[in-house]
């Protein structure tokens, strides 16, 4: 098969490594990896075949940048991992055509719905599916009246911005535990806070991001990862999210789920999705799984599909070429654990 270039966004994150073998190791053809971020950093030049330094994905001027970066290196694919980016994107794409390079973005109307949190679960609760109970909170005056809408004080709730990532903007209140409670019983990187510690910190500030208040759920975290045709599922498989950090597994461990994977099926179709999804879920007091959210692009957490015979990255890259896609059979019961893996500069 024809070799490829393929230009991979925030290069420098935590995922690259197992997100590089997921291109490098496909069974194929070669593939040389160009990676892209906002900091130049020496000790990914053993990973890539080269690297670039590019603006913040919100300047005007971070397209422009991409697209000349494609130019130089003839790059045939982009992959982009921020959902800050896919607008933006999707808004030049006939200029990535003109330059022959297909990039791996959906549709504009699954972007625009899933992206704003709150945006997304009014859609759910429109098409008539599940979802947890939810307030809007505009501003910091609002925070109460939210909380009490989707159970606080008798319950625990969530509260995130509506338009942020990576765990940013998310706090849980819960009113059986004090700022005590919080400093000695919970690790430094819970999200737990108390009522009257998140209204003083959004009382800071004239103005907020907005954000919602949800119901709590108490239970495991997981997700289903798949690629999508136009509203119909060709590849997807759950991944229980055994421990996280920062909402990044550090174990976990691929399961076949068909709950999960009838609500996708249900949320992809209502959305007509195409392309790349990963489909956030979280388990409610009776155990069963609640869709969370949905980014519409690849994941950070590739491997372990990988490793279960489903290797997404490049299968997504095969479907964007228009390559005939293989019949998988994902191998359930692979668990991956994550480990520190020093990297160096000379």
């Amino acid at each position: 098969m024809k070799d490829l270039t393929v230009m991979l966004s925030a290069c420098g994150a935590q995922f690259a490594p197992g997100m590089v073998r997921c291109l490098k190791d496909n069974g194929e053809r070669n593939i040389r990896v160009i990676g892209i971020d906002m900091h130049y950093d020496k000790t990914l030049e053993n990973l890539y075949d080269a690297i670039y330094e590019v603006p913040r994905a919100t300047d005007e001027h971070y397209i422009d940048r991409i697209l000349e970066i494609c130019r130089l290196e003839k790059v045939d694919v982009v992959l982009p991992f921020m959902s800050a980016e896919l607008l933006p994107l999707l808004d030049r794409i006939e200029d990535f055509n003109q330059a022959g390079v297909k990039v791996a973005v959906g549709d504009r109307h699954s972007i625009e719905i899933t992206t704003n949190k709150y945006s997304f679960y009014a859609f759910l609760k429109k098409q008539g599916l599940k979802v947890p109970k939810f307030a809007l909170v505009s501003k910091a005056s609002e925070l109460k009246e939210a909380c009490e809408a989707v159970g606080y004080p008798n319950h625990p709730v969530c509260v995130k911005a509506t338009e942020l990532s990576g765990s940013r903007g998310i706090r849980m209140i819960d009113p059986s535990k004090s700022s005590f409670d919080i400093l000695f019983g919970e690790k430094p990187n819970s999200f737990f806070t108390t009522f009257e510690d998140l209204q003083a910190t959004l009382n800071e500030h004239p103005t907020m991001p907005e954000m919602m208040a949800m119901e709590y759920l108490p239970g495991e975290e997981g997700s289903v990862d798949l690629i999508a045709d136009h509203g119909e599922i060709v590849y997807m498989a759950y991944r229980e999210s055994n421990v996280n950090l920062a909402s990044i597994p550090q174990e976990a461990t691929l399961s076949y789920n068909e709950e999960a994977y009838q609500i996708a099926r249900d949320v992809v179709k209502s959305l007509g999705l195409h392309g790349s999804a990963d489909l956030d879920f979280k388990y409610d007091k009776d155990g069963h799984p609640v869709l969370m959210e949905i980014n519409p692009r690849i994941a950070a957490t590739m491997q372990i599909f990988k490793e279960g015979g489903l290797n997404l990255p490049y299968l997504r890259i095969k479907q964007l070429l228009g390559e005939e896609l293989p019949t998988i059979e994902v191998k359930y019961g692979v668990k991956m654990k994550r480990r520190y893996l020093e990297m160096f500069a000379y």
